[in-house]
């Protein structure tokens, strides 16, 4: 027994599937991933599979999550990005002129 509860879209290719079935006759929930490509459109094989004894505790985890945890932080410079505006911070304002000037070659 399958039943499709549902899908959400990872990118062009890629669905995240998430259905009821009874695979070597153990029922649970499965969540993987479902590819369209020219190549090949099926199930792949990262996903999980909740047993059926364990999905009360399943369902009680992901309703524990609240919309606040799921709010996205402000997205904070790369360390990179920090230290090349350092760099330029550093260096003199002459020094600065003459790279902007000195032409490449």
């Amino acid at each position: 027994m399958e039943k499709d509860i549902g899908k959400i879209n990872k990118n062009d290719i890629t669905d995240i599937v998430i259905r009821i079935d009874d695979f070597a006759d153990r029922k649970g929930v499965t969540i993987r991933e479902f590819i369209t490509s020219e190549r090949y459109t099926g199930f792949t094989k990262s996903g999980v599979k909740i047993q059926a004894p364990d999905f009360e505790k399943f369902k009680e985890m992901i309703n524990s999550i609240t919309e606040e945890d799921m709010k996205e932080e402000p997205k904070e410079e790369s360390s990179e990005e920090k230290a090349s505006e350092e760099k330029k911070e550093e260096l003199p304002k002459e020094q600065e002129t003459l790279d902007e000037e000195m032409p490449d070659y």
